[in-house]
């Protein structure tokens, strides 16, 4: 009697190279993906958009007069929105860990490993995706504030060199969104993250307060974190202030992360599919 001969389950074959520029168009046709996703579930939008209103809302008319030195609430909202602008660029950077850690559980890197597409088309047409809701986020927060009496001190050039400046860094920190999204179990982890260590750095960075106001160890925090930079050349960008300082070490900053975090997430990633 012949005994039955186990094998082990075939993986699927890797789809072959393609060039730049059809990676390219994978990668467009891969964020138009994430962007008619948005639109079957408004949810996610609705989430992305709520959060920077009533944060404004509430920081404005309910700390705004005891959190200003002078006691003024137009004086603090020239002082928050920069902040507001900042912190709700990283939340909405966790979106893209939540969406990745979302489509692995589904198994859909799985399939698209089998097309032949380029291998890093997916994960950049959800980071472009996520450029997009990048700027709906920005221009949100910045309709609030103009509605509740925001005034830059630049202009619309400061306004538009300061969303350039946020477009910037969140391709960069997008990369620690991609790590956490691959390295969390389920999408709700990377909400954790974002409660546990990114609203707290949000705070001790100087988003709603100044750290002039702060114990001396969280000022030095604040001056060496990358958030602490971003928020300075932003508020110099928009409102007017010294910028080459904190803008050079925000660059550096966003460099860094992507020199650290980029070949982590792709190992991570691989691992996975």
């Amino acid at each position: 009697m012949t005994a039955a001969i186990e094998t082990a389950p075939r993986l699927p074959e890797l789809a072959p190279r393609v060039g730049p520029l059809q990676g390219l168009r994978q990668t467009l046709t891969l964020a138009r993906r994430v962007i008619i996703q948005v639109r079957h579930n408004p949810q996610e939008l609705a989430d992305q958009s709520f959060q920077p209103i009533i944060f404004t809302l509430l920081f404005t008319y309910v700390f705004g007069a005891s959190i200003a030195s002078d006691g003024d609430r137009q004086t603090y909202l020239q002082f928050m929105i920069p902040g507001m602008l900042a912190m709700n660029m990283l939340f909405n950077s966790l979106y893209v860990g939540q969406g990745l850690n979302t489509d692995l559980a589904m198994g859909v890197f799985d399939r698209m490993r089998t097309l032949p597409i380029a291998r890093w088309a997916p994960l950049a047409g959800r980071i472009l995706a996520d450029q997009l809701m990048q700027l709906w986020g920005i221009v949100l927060v910045f309709a609030v504030g103009l509605l509740l009496g925001f005034r830059p001190g630049n202009g619309v050039q400061g306004m538009l060199a300061g969303t350039l400046l946020l477009l910037f860094f969140a391709l960069a920190f997008s990369w620690v969104a991609v790590l956490v999204g691959v390295a969390s179990k389920n999408a709700q982890q990377v909400q954790v993250f974002g409660m546990a260590v990114v609203l707290p750095i949000n705070f001790v960075s100087g988003t709603f307060a100044p750290v002039e106001t702060m114990p001396t160890a969280l000022q030095k925090f604040a001056e060496y974190t990358p958030v602490g930079n971003l928020l300075e050349a932003s508020r110099g960008l928009i409102n007017g202030g010294p910028v080459a300082t904190p803008l050079w070490w925000t660059v550096v900053w966003a460099v860094a992360l992507v020199l650290i975090f980029a070949p982590l997430s792709i190992r991570s990633l691989n691992r996975k599919t």
